[in-house]
């Protein structure tokens, strides 16, 4: 990888969103702080490259371990948010405070699943002029066989629905500063990250890493939490689900012509039974039906709700650096 003077080396901001993390952030904290520490031994990023941890509204001791590794950490700053507004607002205000204080900002998830000694061939690539440089899972022997089942049928559907989404991407890149000013342009309440970078444009490129195991505290995306980020994801990028519902209409249309000949055909031929079976099947499959095309309509009304409001997506109680 090309060095640079210390001057021309490129001031880097490592993003670290975290919310109730305080069995595994000081040793995150350390970890990335020694990788940085060894990136600029080597001259790859300028001495004003720094860590960002943005404190998600934690409730437990998260906030105040990051205080206290503060003191002799010269290269940490926090954003303690007001509440918990999600991982989502977390990254953006990370990016929000970073976009005029650096030349490029990695994300990186707090527990260090996703490899950070790939920021090194991030930096190779951004140097190389890649303004967004995607990190792919090549392995998903981590995850458990439901979890990656999930991982592929997600990619599909949203595949399927014309949304744009990196295949085994999660929220682990590196953005140009132009990059990062081009997404803080999109003012959707309605967040998802992963849809909306690709959507920037520039020039792109990709780095591979195999995923680890968390070595403390649990997940912050249990299966409640992921099935809301999928529909989150499918409603925001793509109408197709409402296309689907007047598709679903016209099919039901045309079974109940067919139905509707074949009973006046028995009639005719005198050889009709009445019964209940094909009453009781029928209101049920209707009603269902019925049901999901109210629910997915309700999505997209939920959604124009939330942007009419124009709250914000999220709010700032401390910056400390």
């Amino acid at each position: 990888m090309k060095k640079c003077s210390p001057s021309d080396a490129p001031v880097l901001s490592i993003i670290v969103p975290c919310y109730n993390e305080e069995e595994i952030i000081e040793w995150s904290a350390n970890t990335l702080s020694d990788f940085l520490n060894s990136l600029k031994k080597e001259a790859l990023i300028n001495i004003e490259s720094y860590l960002c941890f943005v404190d998600d509204g934690s409730k437990d001791k998260t906030y105040e371990t990051l205080n206290k590794l503060r003191i002799d950490n010269q290269y940490l700053r926090i954003i303690k948010l007001s509440r918990n507004f999600g991982h989502q607002a977390a990254i953006l205000a990370g990016l929000k405070y970073a976009k005029k204080k650096c030349d490029c900002a990695i994300t990186i998830d707090a527990d260090l699943q996703d490899d950070h000694t790939t920021i090194k061939s991030m930096i190779g690539k951004f140097n190389s002029g890649a303004e967004i440089v995607y990190g792919i899972r090549n392995i998903r022997t981590s995850d458990s066989n439901f979890k990656r089942i999930t991982a592929r049928i997600f990619y599909k559907i949203m595949e399927f629905l014309g949304a744009k989404t990196i295949k085994d991407h999660a929220d682990y890149r590196l953005l140009s500063q132009r990059a990062i000013k081009f997404l803080l342009k999109h003012k959707e309440v309605n967040i998802f990250i992963r849809g909306l970078v690709p959507e920037i444009g520039l020039k792109t490129d990709m780095v591979y890493y195999e995923r680890s195991i968390r070595t403390a505290g649990e997940t912050k995306y249990p299966l409640k939490k992921m099935f809301a980020f999928a529909i989150e994801g499918i409603t925001s990028f793509s109408v197709k689900p409402l296309r689907l519902v007047t598709f679903l209409g016209i099919i039901i249309i045309l079974l109940s012509l067919v139905v509707a000949i074949y009973i006046l055909v028995s009639f005719l031929l005198g050889a009709i039974i009445v019964g209940w079976t094909s009453t009781i099947i029928s209101i049920w499959f209707l009603g269902g039906v019925q049901l999901l095309s109210i629910g997915i309509i309700g999505e997209y009304i939920g959604k124009i709700y939330k942007e009419s409001k124009e709250r914000p997506i999220f709010l700032i109680e401390e910056i400390i650096q």
